[in-house]
C-alpha cells in the first residue's frame, strides 16, 4: 500500500471516528432530561445560567408557602340571592328529612345550570340540604343565574319551575315563584359583568434545548409543592384550605404522561395556569405563578412565553400583576371576591 493509500485511509478512519462521537453527542444532547435521584435542588438552581427574561435573583426559598396567610375555612353556604333564583316554599306541615330527599328530582340542574332545594332545620335554625332524620318547617329552591355555560334562558327557567312544582307536590308545599321577565334579564346582566372579569392566566414554559421526559417534570414541579393530579399530565398547588380549588395547575403532553416508557417521551413545553375568580386573594396565586414559572425555566432550562411564544419580561409580568389587583378590588366591589363561594360557582 503506498503512503498515498495509507493517508488516505488514516484521513477516513479519523472522519468516521468524528462522525461516530457527533452521532453520539447528538443523540445524548436530543434525548430527554430524566429525573434524578439523588440531584441537589439548590445546586441545580446554582448551576443554570441566567437569562435575560428570567429572574436569576429568585430561589427555591421564596416559593416557601408557609409565609403565605391561610384564608378562615368556610362552611358550605344557604342559596345567594346574589347569584341565584329562589322560589320560597310553604308548608302546611313539618316534613322530615327523608320525605325530602326522597321527593329530590334525580338530577340537580336545569339545562346547563346547577339547581338545589334547601329546607329549614327547625332544630338547628338554619337552612341546609335536606338531611335524613331532620325536620324542615319549609323550603326553598334555587337555580343559578349564570355560570361559564352563559346566562339563565327561558326553557332552563322553565325547568326550574317544573323541577320545583314536582317536589312541591310530593311534600304539600306551595312555592311562590320570581317572574321570569325580571330574572332572566337579571342573569343576563350578570353574565355579562362576570364575562368582562374572568381571569384565567397561563404561562409557556418551553425548553431551550434538550427536552423533558415525564418524570423530570413531575420531580421538577414537586420541589415547588405541586403535586399529582387526577387526569395524566396535570399537576396541582393545593389550596391552603382543604376542598378549596388548587391555587395553580400545571399541565404537560397527557400522551406522553401515559406513555409505556416514559422515559422516552419528550416534552418540550408545559402550561402553568391560574383560574382567578377560584383561588382566595390572600394566597397570593399571581406572585405564586410568576416565581413557579420562574424558578422551573432555570431548574429546567427553559424560557418562559405566553400561548403567542412571546417571551414574557419581568416589565409584562408587573403590568399583568397590576391588572389582576384592579380584578381583585372590582370583584370585592360587587361582593363576588376571588375565592369566595359565590365566585367559584358563577365562575365555573
Amino acid at each position: 500500500m503506498s503512503n498515498l493509500q495509507m493517508g488516505l485511509a488514516l484521513v477516513g478512519v479519523v472522519v468516521l471516528a468524528a462522525m461516530v462521537a457527533q452521532a453520539a453527542w447528538a443523540s445524548r444532547r436530543s434525548k430527554p432530561r430524566q429525573a434524578s435521584s439523588d440531584a441537589d435542588p439548590a445546586s441545580e438552581l446554582a448551576s443554570v445560567h441566567g437569562d435575560a427574561n428570567i429572574e436569576p435573583e429568585l430561589d427555591a426559598a421564596a416559593y416557601d408557602v408557609s409565609k403565605f396567610p391561610l384564608p378562615a375555612p368556610e362552611k358550605k353556604p344557604a342559596m345567594d340571592a346574589l347569584i341565584e333564583v329562589i322560589a320560597p316554599i310553604a308548608l302546611e306541615d313539618v316534613v322530615s328529612g327523608d320525605a325530602a330527599l326522597a321527593a329530590m328530582p334525580s338530577t340537580r340542574r336545569a339545562g346547563s345550570k346547577p339547581f338545589a332545594i334547601e329546607g329549614f332545620n327547625e332544630a338547628r335554625q338554619c337552612w341546609e340540604t335536606p338531611q335524613p332524620g331532620q325536620r324542615y318547617g319549609a323550603f326553598q329552591a334555587g337555580v343559578q343565574l349564570a355560570n361559564r355555560a352563559g346566562a339563565l334562558n327561558d326553557i332552563e327557567y322553565s325547568e326550574f319551575v317544573v323541577k320545583t312544582r314536582d317536589f312541591c307536590e310530593t311534600v304539600n308545599g306551595t312555592p311562590d315563584f320570581p317572574e321570569m321577565r325580571e330574572e332572566v334579564a337579571r342573569a343576563r346582566e350578570l353574565d355579562q359583568f362576570a364575562s368582562e372579569h374572568d381571569a384565567q392566566l397561563g404561562f409557556v414554559l418551553r425548553a431551550r434545548n434538550s427536552a423533558w421526559s415525564p418524570g423530570y417534570v413531575q420531580q421538577s414541579a414537586a420541589r415547588l409543592g405541586f403535586v399529582a393530579g387526577v387526569i395524566p399530565g396535570r399537576m396541582v398547588v393545593p389550596a391552603s384550605t382543604v376542598g378549596l380549588p388548587p391555587v395553580l395547575s400545571l399541565s404537560f403532553d397527557v400522551q406522553a404522561a401515559m406513555a409505556e416508557d416514559p422515559t422516552q417521551s419528550a416534552i418540550r413545553e408545559l402550561a402553568i395556569s391560574l383560574d382567578v375568580a377560584q383561588v382566595d386573594r390572600s394566597e397570593c396565586a399571581f406572585q405564586r405563578l410568576r416565581e413557579a414559572a420562574q424558578l422551573l425555566a432555570q431548574s429546567m432550562d427553559g424560557v418562559v412565553t405566553d400561548d403567542n411564544n412571546m417571551l414574557l419580561s419581568r416589565e409584562a409580568m408587573d403590568s399583568i400583576g397590576a391588572e389582576l389587583e384592579q380584578l381583585y378590588d372590582t370583584l370585592e366591589q360587587r361582593d363576588l371576591a376571588a375565592g369566595s363561594a359565590a365566585a367559584r360557582r358563577l365562575f365555573s
